[in-house]
């Protein structure tokens, strides 16, 4: 059961989806649920990246999406799972990994901080494997958390050199109020191919009175679902959390599995094409799959395919697929006819909307401040005032204008990718004259060589 009273997500007595890279996307946590697994984790996620995603309800897919200010969905979740998923971060910063941890609170079960990554992706930020070195950073990442949210606190570590020196870090581990520790049970030096070290794991299950959850025995131990059980009981764990075992085959959580991997291949691809999956981390997942078959004609076929269409075909799915981008575009149709123009929302004294600048949708030589100095100007009013905040950790900026005594904003976050200089070449002198007159302009510098000006915005 995953479920504990007051509907906060429980550690004890669950098999769980281990957090991996490219394979922890939806499709995947969807597929594992419905073969048995009690909680599923995304993939470590960096809180630099996450910081500057803004949320979004995908109507369409039904979903809600994190997406970074190139449009890029970095975390894409549904009601599905969301009493059942961890949210699993890369981080090295207390203050950044809350503003991450807020971010998505109301959208997961669990916050999970990745403590174990022995890759150089995450350790060289000082992520991962990297903070194990630290455990007062560690101490203050995780205080950070459990004071600043209100859904359950995990972490996730590797085992240290000496069996004292992991008991000792993780009974500190305990002390911060975390809910249960994910133990993977091999150093951070050594890989899968290394036997997995299971008295390291009973000796931290033994020392502490948090759910212990047990991770490593995907190669010597984890081959079937009944295994699963064997795992649980030499490690002396209350929970199993599965990565490789559950990435080759997603059944092995069924009390009958693993079932034949080409039908788990087959559900798994009905998701991706369900939500949307990108194509290359769905075809990264099937390959992962096929195993010793990716020389086959089918995996040939699945690594030459670059869309979701082509995979469906290699896995003779073009119907369901067809059917399904009908039953979308049906909707998007739909939500297109019967919503209504975005409405104002008041917060506080401010009325605020989802506006966001497209350049290309106004004259070159036009800006919507100018306009709305024109129009100011026109109606007999004050000059437009605009007050301007800006995100440390991304420079992103939103600002708040104020006009006719009243204040507007969007509830869109816009970021800066250079400074507020833009370049603009002009026809002739009237032309560059009748923009220099507007003062939304603080500086002007003309260049002798050639007829062109920069100009630069007031905030």
């Amino acid at each position: 059961m995953a479920a504990a009273a007051g509907g906060r997500l429980s550690f004890s007595n669950i098999t769980a989806l281990a957090p991996m890279v490219r394979v922890g996307t939806l499709p995947m946590r969807l597929l594992a649920l419905d073969y048995g697994a009690d909680v599923v984790y995304c993939e470590e996620l960096i809180d630099i990246k996450m910081a500057q995603c803004h949320r979004v309800v995908n109507a369409v897919l039904e979903t809600v999406d994190f997406v970074a200010p190139d449009d890029r969905v970095m975390f894409r979740t549904c009601e599905r799972e969301k009493d059942r998923v961890v949210f699993q971060m890369g981080t090295a910063d207390p203050d950044r990994a809350l503003t991450v941890a807020r971010l998505v609170e109301k959208d997961v079960a669990a916050i999970d901080v990745n403590m174990g990554c022995p890759k150089e992706y995450s350790t060289k930020g000082g992520m991962g494997a990297a903070l194990l070195s630290h455990p007062d950073k560690i101490e203050a990442i995780l205080k950070k958390l459990v004071a600043g949210v209100t859904i359950p606190v995990t972490c996730k570590i590797r085992i240290l050199p000496s069996l004292e020196e992991t008991v000792s870090l993780v009974r500190r581990i305990e002390k911060t109020g975390v809910t249960a520790v994910a133990v993977h049970g091999r150093f951070k030096e050594e890989r899968p191919r290394h036997p997995v070290h299971c008295d390291y794991i009973q000796a931290v299950a033994q020392a502490v009175s948090i759910p212990v959850i047990a991770n490593g025995g995907s190669l010597d131990l984890v081959k079937t679902n009944a295994d699963i059980e064997e795992f649980r009981m030499a490690t002396g764990a209350s929970s199993v959390m599965l990565a490789r075992a559950a990435m080759w085959n997603a059944s092995v959580f069924t009390s009958q599995g693993p079932l034949p991997v080409d039908k788990v291949m087959e559900e798994y691809l009905k998701y991706a094409i369900r939500y949307d999956n990108n194509a290359f981390n769905t075809k990264y997942c099937l390959c992962q799959m096929l195993r010793d078959k990716v020389e086959s004609p089918l995996g040939k076929q699945v690594q030459a395919a670059q869309t979701n269409a082509d995979i469906s075909e290699a896995y003779g799915l073009q119907e369901f697929y067809q059917q399904t981008q009908e039953q979308l575009q049906t909707r998007r149709d739909d939500l297109k006819s019967s919503s209504q123009p975005d409405q104002p929302i008041m917060d506080g004294d401010v009325t605020t909307m989802a506006v966001k600048f497209e350049r290309r949708e106004y004259p070159p030589q036009i800006t919507p401040k100018m306009f709305l100095l024109e129009w100011s100007r026109k109606e007999k009013l004050e000059q437009p005032l605009y007050e301007t905040v800006q995100r440390s950790q991304d420079r992103g900026f939103q600002s708040t204008v104020t006009v006719a005594e009243k204040k507007y904003r969007s509830s869109l976050w816009s970021v800066q990718t250079s400074s507020h200089l833009f370049f603009q070449p002009f026809l002739n002198l009237e032309e560059l004259l009748r923009v220099c007159q507007h003062d939304v302009f603080k500086r002007v510098t003309f260049s002798s060589s050639v007829f062109e000006v920069y100009l630069q915005v007031q905030n």
